[in-house]
């Protein structure tokens, strides 16, 4: 499974959700890899910690290759580099992928990063994509590359609004480029249950019929200290509140997916017959 962690708004935790959902599927014990195409790197210190700085090769390479011919490219698995945490590797963020962007772009590069997940699909069991906070060639070809689509939500009135045209965008994307791409939900992240706004906003999202998943994550401090610690909750403090909660979000998608695998093996077995 394939999920692409996107908000076009910044700092409503996309690197967050991104490495501490992967760090749980790789503690479990499913073959996770990180795919980190913001420039700013977030998740690449966050799971490389002060050897994010020395990445090499990165995704900045990755794409630099599909720019030009080269008789005997690297496999993308060259570009994974192992973290400190068993089964957990990361595709590294770099600064060039800015300079790269018109680049790729007015080439048309946007399916090579679904080709690269493809090669490395029996490599993985689970690929997490974090995306820069615009949708831009990196975005595009994550949600092309993508089948599950989770949308971090930091109960903001701004947020709420944005949302709705980033549903559309990711509509736009599934009916040209990617028919298996699926919304498995928002996930409300920096939730305040005793502040009434966040409340009243949240419930508004669930009366219109959108998919908000549970739980939500909790606001906590010790976040920002597992960024600054370089490790994911459930290494930093695993039997913390936020911990659980990641933990419970991970279990949740992973009954979503079993349940949309059920769904189309049903349509397929259901075509057969007609």
């Amino acid at each position: 499974m394939r999920y692409v962690v996107f908000n076009q708004k910044g700092g409503v935790g996309k690197s967050t959700i991104t490495c501490n959902l992967a760090a749980i599927s790789a503690a479990q014990g499913l073959r996770t890899l990180v795919v980190d195409l913001d420039p700013q790197g977030n998740s690449t210190h966050y799971l490389l910690g002060d050897s994010a700085d020395e990445s090499a090769p990165n995704l900045a390479e990755f794409f630099e290759q599909t720019l030009k011919f080269t008789a005997r490219p690297k496999a993308t698995s060259e570009f994974a580099q192992a973290t400190p945490f068993e089964n957990l590797h990361v595709l590294p963020s770099s600064p060039a992928l800015d300079d790269l962007h018109a680049k790729l772009e007015s080439r048309y590069k946007i399916y090579k990063l679904r080709e690269a997940l493809d090669e490395l699909a029996a490599d993985y069991d689970r690929i997490y994509i974090d995306t820069p906070p615009a949708l831009n060639f990196y975005t595009r070809s994550a949600l092309i590359a993508a089948n599950g689509c989770l949308i971090p939500f930091d109960c903001d009135d701004f947020s709420r609004r944005a949302l709705y045209a980033l549903l559309e965008n990711v509509q736009e994307i599934q009916a040209d480029h990617n028919d298996q791409l699926e919304v498995k939900g928002i996930v409300v992240n920096q939730f305040q249950p005793r502040a009434n706004l966040p409340q009243k906003l949240v419930q508004e999202l669930i009366d219109e019929g959108l998919p908000v998943l549970q739980p939500y994550l909790s606001a906590s401090v010790k976040i920002k200290e597992s960024h600054q610690q370089a490790k994911p909750m459930v290494h930093m403090e695993p039997r913390h509140k936020v911990t659980s909660e990641f933990v419970a979000l991970h279990e949740a998608l992973g009954a979503l997916s079993q349940t949309s695998q059920a769904s189309a093996s049903k349509a397929r077995k259901q075509r057969g017959r007609v």
